[in-house]
């Protein structure tokens, strides 16, 4: 199946934590997003695993997320692949749509690991974040060229939906308009 299919997904938002968001081009616009694919994630009963780099120095995930509603995986490494624990919370068989900063160090390196074990990954553009334009599209291109697919939120949102028929579609709607 080439769409992305809720019942075989996995969301995963990598290392949207406090000290780090002010650092970030386009902050405001990235965390709205990533909101957004939390929001309909959870209308849908798609699973969420977050990560935290370092959560000693760079702080806790934004609070304007609800995290302890869903697994968690703190880290050290750069790749949450190499980190323990953190692939068994990924449910066997799912994609894996991803978002998170950065684009370049932590998101790259976890989808590169991702992608290195087989999986099938979509990154989110619009939900990502780096400190530069530049390092976020030098990393999206290279995610790419390993064979992750490049989405957006509202792409996710409606192959999620599958349907307008879906009892959850104006839901959804109003959180991407």
């Amino acid at each position: 199946m080439l769409t992305i299919d809720r019942g075989r997904s996995t969301l995963i938002l990598v290392d949207y934590q406090s000290r780090l968001m002010p650092a970030i081009h386009l902050a405001p616009e990235v965390l709205a997003n990533a909101k957004r694919l939390l929001d309909i994630a959870a209308m849908l009963d798609v699973p969420v695993v977050f990560t935290e780099q370092n959560p000693d120095g760079l702080g806790r995930t934004v609070p304007e997320f609800d995290v302890a509603r869903h697994a968690l995986a703190h880290k050290m490494t750069f790749d949450a692949c190499r980190a323990p624990g953190f692939k068994e919370m990924l449910a066997h068989g799912h994609d894996l749509v991803v978002a998170g900063c950065e684009a370049h160090v932590c998101l790259l390196q976890t989808v590169l690991g991702l992608r290195d074990a087989g999986r099938k990954v979509y990154v989110v553009r619009d939900a990502v974040g780096a400190r530069t334009a530049e390092s976020k599209e030098t990393a999206l291109t290279r995610m790419a060229r390993h064979g992750a697919e490049i989405v957006t939120t509202e792409m996710v949102a409606f192959e999620w939906l599958e349907s307008a028929e879906h009892p959850r579609l104006r839901d959804v709607v109003r959180l991407v308009k």
